[in-house]
């Protein structure tokens, strides 16, 4: 049975689920997030690189944020968080409770330093932590992007391939195969992926200031497959691709065929976005977070490395400095297919007991 498990939710390869007879070594980002300065040069290189539109250029009522969150014209999004003093405490006393829970953690004050400043060591409550003095304030900075899940929801719910799993276990939207259903939209437990609008694009301009295929536009309708906006819009603001179709992070698929990097990751200047293979990325991350914590921040934490947290994994490694819902991250995300063990099961009784009354009542009917 914990084969079968995994097959829906647990540990397991992507590529070769997929059939690949000749797949890559697993592909994925380490976004570190305690080195990440808010600059959205990820957010400009993946929208220059991939051709996504301008989404809107006006602050939002949220901090130093024009975007809000991940979208159909948002593959990168770079959030703001403003915290006081009492919220980096409270950061901190419950990344304290993960580490007594096992997450990698300081060195007592008579083990040995570990090489890279990593190490398997645990710390408990009664260990004493020597932690940085907590600031009047602080900004926590991050760049979100797809996860790449090992259980991708929105791929197992497509009903039109549209979706696929490529070599390098990432997930692609094929354009010209997505019939714009949403399935994937409502399947998705991080709210990635999209269906793009048509609205993209600065609402107080003459044209779209992103990359737009300017033109008269078509009819717009897109429950006849059209993949064109509105005529009004495009007259204004010029013709955004791929309206009425889910769109999300490639991780760059292109590019990763060539031997590039992925050009959110390649436009980094602190290099918070890290890529690579996802054990190395994995590796990197746990370092990491022992090397902060060893430094005095005890808030410091890992998402998306446990391949038993619901969709086995995922292939964007996260260094947080504080919950994951602080960063508009679900603290504990599931995959659709998880419950189809306990949904078959359930099913099977309810047809045994329908199946037992009524061979009660037809031998109840001969006597």
């Amino acid at each position: 049975m914990g084969f079968w498990r995994n097959q829906l939710s647990g540990p397991t390869d992507p590529a070769a689920d997929a059939a690949w007879e000749t797949s890559e070594p697993r592909k994925g980002f380490f976004t570190d997030t305690s080195i990440c300065i808010g600059c959205k040069a990820c957010e400009v290189a993946c929208k220059e690189w991939n051709g996504v539109p301008e989404d809107g250029l006006d602050l939002l009522s949220q901090s130093y944020d024009n975007t809000g969150a991940l979208g159909a014209s948002t593959w990168r999004h770079v959030a703001f968080v403003e915290q006081t003093s009492d919220r980096i405490e409270q950061a901190r006393e419950s990344g304290r409770k993960l580490v007594s829970l096992g997450m990698p953690s300081v060195r007592s004050g008579d083990e040995p330093a570990l090489a890279g400043g990593g190490g398997t060591a645990t710390a408990t409550l009664t260990d004493t932590l020597t932690d940085n003095p907590v600031p009047d304030v602080r900004w926590l900075m991050a760049s979100d992007v797809c996860k790449h899940c090992t259980h991708a929801a929105c791929l197992d719910v497509c009903p039109t391939g549209a979706l696929f799993r490529t070599e390098f276990g990432t997930v692609v939207v094929q354009d010209d195969v997505c019939n714009g259903c949403g399935y994937c939209v409502a399947a998705c437990p991080f709210g990635v992926i999209e269906r793009r609008s048509g609205n993209e694009g600065h609402e107080k301009g003459p044209q779209s200031h992103g990359i737009s295929i300017k033109g008269a536009g078509g009819a717009g309708d897109t429950a006849k497959g059209s993949h064109q906006n509105q005529p009004a819009h495009a007259s204004s603001n010029g013709e955004v691709k791929n309206v009425g179709i889910a769109q999300k992070c490639t991780l760059c698929y292109d590019r990763l065929g060539a031997g590039q990097t992925p050009a959110c990751a390649q436009a980094c200047p602190t290099t918070s976005i890290k890529f690579g293979d996802l054990d190395e990325m994995r590796a990197t991350a746990r370092a990491r977070v022992a090397q902060l914590h060893e430094l005095g921040y005890p808030e410091a934490r890992l998402y998306g490395v446990d391949e038993h947290d619901g969709v086995g994994g995922t292939g964007s490694t996260f260094l947080l400095l504080d919950e994951p819902e602080v960063y508009g991250l679900p603290p504990d995300p599931r995959v659709t297919t998880a419950d189809l063990p306990d949904m078959f099961r359930k099913a099977g009784y309810a047809g045994l007991t329908m199946l037992a009354m009524a061979a009660a009542a037809f031998v109840g009917r001969r006597k």
